[in-house]
């Protein structure tokens, strides 16, 4: 089992554990399976998953998808050294760069 505040920790030192298990929450069975666990930064077809599911309608920002792509691509950079890109770590990390982790708290 992944310990997902261990990783979101290691990108993000001060992040919020209740943030951390609402994300959990809301990614639910897509963290059973290692694929959909993970976030494919080489993959347009993910990448717009991320933007439209995630940015769009969970967090409901309004953002041109330039600025929203550019924002994933971001968090790609900052995850560039990890082994692995999780998607709960992913997803933390884009609701703290748009300002909306207390969205999950």
């Amino acid at each position: 089992m992944t310990d997902w505040a261990a990783d979101v920790k290691a990108h993000a030192p001060g992040a919020d554990d209740h943030a951390i298990a609402e994300i959990v929450k809301y990614c639910g069975i897509a963290l059973r399976n290692r694929d959909s666990a993970l976030v494919s930064f080489t993959n347009k077809n993910e990448l717009k998953t991320v933007r439209e599911s995630f940015l769009k309608k969970k967090l409901g920002l309004t953002n041109s998808d330039a600025e929203l792509d550019a924002a994933i691509a971001a968090v790609g950079e900052q995850l560039k050294g990890a082994k692995t890109k999780n998607r709960v770590t992913v997803y933390y990390l884009l609701a703290e760069h748009f300002g909306k982790i207390p969205a999950f708290t």
